[in-house]
């Protein structure tokens, strides 16, 4: 233990580690708090969908050679889940079919031009470092980690803020509306934010993974809390310890990051589908 202990003290020596720990626990708290609304909404997908859509801006960042991706990335993500809300409300075309073509899409117009605009000899280890976040969380800079800070407050902030009301658009639309209140204002305002979260989590888990970060801990919450207030703060709770669990094992054991957060994910989902089943008996 005290040879684990030593090993730990050693690599949080380095600024790096200490960053990525810093926007670990960021994101996940981040993505937790929007994860439990897109969950009930049954709009879990978006998630998959706006990150896929971030990997073909990453891929177009790459291709002008530009030194902050997020840059281009962001806005782009984030017009996207406008899109998508927007086409979400078309009878012509349902929500999941909207999801569905722009996340093919994407990635596969991403992966088009990081194979022809390649600016890097390793064009597999870029890719893969881009879809999964295997070693990327451990290349930011400080202005990247004021970035993601920034924007976490900004996030955390909104969703204080605006609780009851995301708590009425998540339940109930009509009654959001017959209250006075813009119901689509507010679903639009929740798909830009889980756009933020998105283009922050990248670097976390990569673009493959950011689904699990908005799901897992909001479905392993409900499995054993009953009120709305009670399932976010308990997947906040569940999404900062897999996500802080997840990198230090990473560190330890030279894993990939975002792959190990997953698997800690999906452990403590397992738990507590175990916890629900006793507590219900």
């Amino acid at each position: 233990m005290s040879g684990i202990i030593t090993e730990l003290q050693y690599y949080f020596s380095y600024p790096f580690v200490r960053y990525a720990l810093v926007v670990g626990v960021l994101v996940a708290l981040c993505s937790s708090l929007f994860g439990v609304s897109l969950v009930l909404k049954r709009f879990s997908f978006i998630g998959d969908g706006l990150s896929h859509v971030a990997f073909g801006a990453m891929a177009f960042a790459t291709m002008f050679k530009l030194a902050n991706t997020t840059v281009l990335v962001m806005p782009l993500t984030v017009l996207a889940a406008i899109f998508l809300l927007r086409t979400g409300q078309n009878t012509r075309i349902k929500g999941d079919s909207a999801i569905a073509m722009l996340s093919v899409g994407a990635l596969a117009v991403g992966y088009l031009i990081m194979n022809v605009f390649s600016v890097s000899a390793n064009v597999s280890g870029d890719v893969c470092s881009t879809l999964f976040g295997s070693t990327t969380i451990l290349t930011l800079t400080g202005a990247e980690v004021t970035i993601c800070i920034v924007m976490s407050v900004i996030v955390v902030a909104f969703f204080v803020l605006f609780y009851n009301r995301i708590f009425a658009v998540t339940f109930d639309e009509t009654f959001l509306r017959a209250t006075g209140k813009k119901a689509e204002l507010y679903n639009l305002m929740i798909a830009v934010i889980t756009a933020v979260i998105i283009v922050l989590a990248m670097n976390l888990v990569g673009s493959l993974l950011i689904t699990a970060l908005l799901i897992f801990p909001a479905l392993s919450a409900m499995r054993v809390m009953y009120s709305f207030r009670s399932v976010v703060i308990y997947a906040a709770v569940l999404s900062v310890l897999g996500a802080f669990a997840g990198m230090i094992l990473s560190i330890l054991f030279s894993t990939p990051v975002g792959a190990t957060i997953v698997v800690m994910d999906i452990l403590i989902y397992l738990i507590n589908c175990l916890a629900g089943r006793i507590l219900r008996h």
